[in-house]
């Protein structure tokens, strides 16, 4: 998927359908001059649903259409006869949205499951016909109830990508190009921070046909769970995945310390991010030599808290273990 048709943030007017009136009609017909009340029902207005679909995963199919509203409720008429009902508008969202009130910021709901189903505004109710309000003290009411008027919200939609392992790290890491080699992404590459300004995801395959989701986001920068960079604007995409894959490059001054960073950051966004299996990679290993590598090793050994790999995406070095040990973690 390329960075421009990744849209994860919308916001939409819905509005629902008004209830039709119910009928005060009084039953005539040839020989019969003053018959009851024979008033209809009116037919409920169309309700705004959102709808899960596995097979969306970008919200770019509502960035040009905002505007969502319901049938209304045709009124009752003779005969008893109800109104029919208005027309219900089904949006499909990709899995992984979260919907929130636009004026007051509260979350309404979240659609995570294929088929899902869940009523943004409810369509107005049907007034009943005067047939309804006839007993032995008022035989002919001529009177019905009208119906109930529509609803009307501003919504926002935010997507948090559903993936199974999410690459965490600062600019020019590597992650894009870890993902454009385990998998058949093709995110933007190139020598400076912030290449990547939308996530991207890709479907690494292993052995025997199994596979499993990798999602790159924008690189993470001390001070983001404040709105430095490109702040938490994209961490939500991570709240998700199962495992988070720290990357780290071979020729950053202290591993340590940027793991730590890193960490902290996620932290201060939401603790129970910390929850999830971790797994730190100290990328373009290339650079290094034997020498080196026992030396940082014995230094991870000491001061790292999780598991570590040496690998280097454009040296294709490491790369089996990886995948090998992301699915040990996503089976675990």
């Amino acid at each position: 998927m390329t960075e421009g048709n990744f849209v994860d943030y919308v916001k939409m007017h819905v509005s629902s359908g008004n209830g039709g009136k119910g009928s005060s009609h009084l039953h005539r017909e040839k020989y019969i001059a003053k018959g009851g009340p024979d008033g209809g029902d009116g037919g409920r207005g169309g309700h705004v649903i959102l709808r899960g679909n596995s097979n969306l995963w970008t919200l770019i199919h509502l960035k040009f259409k905002r505007h969502f509203r319901a049938g209304h409720g045709s009124h009752g008429s003779s005969g008893r006869s109800t109104g029919a009902d208005g027309e219900d508008i089904y949006v499909d969202v990709p899995l992984g949205t979260v919907v929130r009130d636009s004026e007051t910021d509260t979350i309404m709901f979240e659609i995570t499951e294929e088929g899902e189903e869940r009523i943004v505004v409810k369509g107005g109710m049907g007034g009943r016909g005067n047939w309804h309000f006839k007993n032995s003290v008022n035989q002919t009411p001529r009177y019905a109830q009208p119906g109930i008027p529509l609803e009307e919200l501003d919504i926002t939609l935010e997507l948090k990508v559903l993936a199974d392992v999410g690459l965490v790290g600062f600019p020019n890491a590597g992650k894009s190009t870890l993902l454009s080699v385990l998998t058949s992404a093709k995110p933007k590459i190139a020598d400076y921070e912030f290449t990547t300004l939308k996530p991207n995801l890709g479907i690494v395959e292993y052995r025997d046909f199994k596979s499993f989701v990798m999602a790159d986001i924008p690189g993470i920068i001390e001070g983001a769970a404040e709105g430095k960079g490109l702040g938490y604007y994209f961490l939500r995409h991570i709240e998700r995945n199962s495992i988070l894959l720290f990357l780290i490059p071979a020729d950053a001054e202290d591993i340590v310390k940027q793991y730590e960073i890193l960490e902290d950051e996620l932290r201060r966004y939401n603790p129970e991010m910390l929850d999830k299996d971790r797994l730190v990679v100290v990328s373009k290993s290339d650079m290094l030599d034997d020498e080196l590598k026992s030396e940082i090793s014995v230094i991870l050994d000491k001061d790292l808290s999780v598991d570590y790999l040496f690998i280097s995406s454009v040296a294709q070095q490491g790369l089996v273990e990886l995948k090998d040990e992301l699915w040990k973690l996503l089976n675990n």
